[in-house]
């Protein structure tokens, strides 16, 4: 029997249908990346698994006795309690065979004289090492050190009260508590947000002896290439199933759609013939050939290609830049006797696109600070050429104004593009970043917050400042967003700074490195590729 099941499933939210006739068995083994555009229904089929929704028409059938384990981006951890006692708590039947072994310790030390007492604590004592066996529980410090290691947490954070961590870490805390728990089927809502990439290759390790199954909603295309077996994509309220890793799902999701476009050919021959036999009725049957001459144009528009590259090239093609945009010379920093960088020299050009890469904590977003002006150096200078402009993705998304209009916030800028290029070329644009006619007069506090970190990357892209500054951009943006973004970045004519984990989009965009020594490395140790 399936451990879940959704059978004939649709759901509907006030007239508007997020899922219909969807079906998925999820069988022991199994790795489902579960992949689709910002609400198209990813999270909606979670909640169906984890019976915090009922379906509209259909059922979902969960096997009796499942332990199902949740992970969301938006940590539910809270509390006084430290991240090890949380960690803790998950092998509290192991702690408590470890206590009462403990105690049969000092008890035969006080009936060394009585062989009937003795016997009995020794028949005790051999019933809780076969219990301590069947848990697995010689182990457990080292499972929780190992986790807690290549997740990231140093002996403070370990110590630190969940309350008094970041987002970030929590996130984090959150993640180890649910691999340790080490459920039958397994909800990963992006995991490796907020991971560097230790900690993403840790994950994808422990995965590899995970006897369960798993659905995962990931944006990390390399994660997904190295963990699932199967890709289940939401499109246009239904799910569509594609074999094997990421990698086969593209080449094979452009067969679909070239026997898709076949078929939409020899559909819109037919239906020309019927209009010609149409255009030759009585008055009366007139309108009935409108209807048919759009469903005709909706045709061709949904078979022909999108001419990105052409859409892009309109929008850029004003945007003049320096070939040196920046000149970096000596900078070092450090926190106490923490030293992050020293000595860093390098010039940032034009068609640059520099990644900062390296561990968590190892001070890639400091330096980001430093470049930007945000933090002063203890040393060097950072000198920006006279008249270029740089702009930040992330400053950007904190920015937006509730209030405003996406179509307002995107276009408001001084110095946006979105004054210099065409009208026609920023609507093909926006909507390319998948923004509909509706989507463009919404106000920003009714917009998920991927759909706003869409608004913040469209301003960004859109800025006609000289330098992108990018903090993990791929975080909250979904597949198609991030693909639309590094195709933007492949056109732009200036320089972009990226620090990011993804890396699938590294190895895309980056055209040179600055590589944080890894954890053991000398302090401040840097490698420029």
């Amino acid at each position: 029997m399936s451990l879940v099941r959704l059978n004939d499933v649709s759901v509907v939210f006030d007239d508007t249908p997020v899922l219909r006739e969807a079906f998925l068995r999820l069988e022991p083994g199994d790795r489902v990346g579960l992949i689709g555009k910002n609400g198209s229904g990813k999270s909606t089929l979670l909640k169906l698994v984890l019976d915090q929704l009922a379906p509209t028409t259909g059922s979902v059938t969960v096997q009796d006795d499942v332990k199902i384990g949740y992970f969301s981006q938006f940590s539910s951890l809270d509390g006084s309690v430290t991240v090890l006692d949380v960690l803790a708590d998950v092998f509290a039947d192991v702690r408590a065979v470890q206590a009462e072994l403990a105690t049969i310790d000092t008890a035969m030390a006080d009936v060394a004289t009585d062989e009937d007492e003795l016997g009995r604590l020794v028949e005790r004592q051999a019933e809780l090492f076969e219990a301590m066996e069947r848990l697995d529980g010689w182990d457990v410090d080292r499972q929780i050190d190992t986790a807690l290691t290549k997740l990231g947490f140093n002996e403070a954070h370990r110590n630190c009260p969940i309350d008094a961590l970041s987002g970030g870490w929590r996130n984090r805390a959150s993640l180890a508590k649910i691999l340790l728990e080490k459920p039958d089927v397994l909800l990963f809502d992006e995991p490796t947000n907020y991971l560097d990439f230790a900690g993403v290759e840790w994950v994808e390790s422990w995965f590899s002896n995970f006897v369960g199954a798993a659905i995962v909603v990931s944006h990390d295309r390399a994660f997904l290439d190295g963990v699932v077996n199967r890709i289940v994509e939401v499109d246009n309220h239904h799910l569509h199933e594609y074999s094997g890793n990421f990698a086969t799902y593209v080449v094979e999701k452009q067969l679909r759609f070239k026997t898709l476009q076949k078929q939409f050919v020899h559909e819109a021959e037919l239906l020309a013939y019927e209009a010609e036999g149409i255009a030759s009725r009585r008055e009366a049957a007139r309108n009935k050939s409108r209807d048919l001459g759009k469903r005709l144009a909706r045709i061709r528009k949904s078979t022909g290609p999108r001419p990105v590259d052409q859409i892009l090239t309109e929008i850029y093609k004003g945007l003049r830049t320096k070939d040196c945009l920046c000149e970096v010379r000596g900078l070092t920093k450090a926190y106490g006797d923490h030293l992050l960088f020293s000595d860093l020299s390098f010039d940032l050009r034009r068609k640059q696109r520099l990644a900062i890469i390296g561990p968590n904590g190892s001070g890639k977003s400091t330096l980001l600070r430093v470049l930007t002006g945000q933090t002063d150096a203890d040393a060097g200078t950072v000198e920006w050429t006279r008249g270029q402009t740089f702009v930040s993705y992330n400053q950007m998304l904190d920015e937006l104004d509730p209030k405003d209009t996406v179509t307002h916030a995107v276009n408001a800028l001084p110095s946006s593009l979105a004054l210099t290029a065409t009208r026609k070329a920023v609507t093909r644009f926006l909507t390319m970043f998948q923004f509909s006619e509706a989507d463009k007069k919404a106000r920003i506090g009714t917009l998920s917050g991927g759909e706003r970190a869409r608004v913040a990357m469209a301003q960004c892209l859109l800025s006609g400042a000289s330098v992108l500054v990018l903090d993990e951009p791929t975080n909250h943006l979904d597949m198609t967003s991030a693909q639309v973004m590094e195709r933007a970045l492949a056109h732009f004519p200036g320089a972009v700074i990226v620090v990011s984990h993804d890396r699938f989009f590294i190895d895309k965009v980056a055209t040179r490195r600055i590589v944080f020594g890894a954890e053991g490395s000398a302090p401040g140790a840097l490698r420029i590729d």
